[in-house]
C-alpha cells in the first residue's frame, strides 16, 4: 500500500482549496488493480469533460482538467475533481460507480501545487 506521508501531503484542509477524490488503484483486498495502465484510460474515458466542452467534431487532446492519473508512493491514482459532479454528474456517477465495482477505495483530499524549490 502507499506510504499514508505521501497520501497526507497530498492533503489541505483550506476551505479555498479546490476538493478532490483520490481513486486508489490498490483494491480493499489489497491487490494493485490491473490492468497497469488503468488510470490513463479512466481518464482518457473523462477528457471530453472541460471547462467549455469540445467543440463538435473535435478529438480531445490531453487529460481534462477535471480528472488525472498521477503516481503516490508508488501506487496509480485518479483524480477526480468534484466540480465534475456540477459540470456532468452522469460522468461523476461513471467514475464513483467504477470505484465501487472494482472495490477501489475513493479518499477525499486536495492536491498541493508543486513545490518550486524542488
Amino acid at each position: 500500500m502507499s506510504d499514508p506521508l505521501d497520501l497526507a501531503r497530498a492533503r489541505v484542509p483550506a476551505a479555498s482549496a479546490t476538493r478532490e477524490v483520490f481513486i486508489q488503484g490498490i483494491t480493499l483486498r489489497g491487490r494493485p488493480f490491473r490492468p497497469s495502465d488503468w488510470a490513463e484510460r479512466l481518464c482518457g474515458v473523462l477528457a471530453p469533460f472541460r471547462p467549455g466542452g469540445v467543440p463538435a467534431g473535435a478529438a480531445p487532446i490531453g487529460y481534462s482538467p477535471y480528472a488525472r492519473p498521477v503516481t503516490i508512493g508508488g501506487v496509480k491514482y485518479v483524480v477526480i475533481d468534484e466540480r465534475l459532479r456540477e459540470i456532468e454528474p452522469r460522468a461523476w456517477d461513471f467514475v464513483m460507480n467504477f470505484a465501487r465495482d472494482n472495490e477501489l477505495p475513493v479518499l477525499e483530499a486536495c492536491s498541493l501545487p508543486e513545490d518550486p524549490g524542488r
